[in-house]
């Protein structure tokens, strides 16, 4: 189980086969909010901390069944 305080501003975020999915804007409650310039629509998108899988090197990676990033 990671920390959720070890996810911290401007960490990547990755799915489960390492690929790029956003950058931590902060972290909000029980979620993860991505910066808008990772963004299609120019939009915040977040992700639930129940998705991380694990933290290394300055990398969030997401479980493999984890929901991606909606808009809000």
């Amino acid at each position: 189980m990671f920390e959720k305080l070890r996810i911290k501003e401007h960490m990547e975020v990755a799915d489960h086969a390492g690929r790029h999915i956003g950058t931590v804007d902060e972290v909000d409650d029980d979620r993860i909010k991505l910066t808008r310039s990772d963004s299609e629509g120019g939009q915040h998108r977040f992700l639930n901390l129940h998705d991380v899988d694990r933290i290394d090197d300055n990398r969030v990676y997401l479980k493999q069944d984890a929901t991606l990033p909606s808009a809000v």
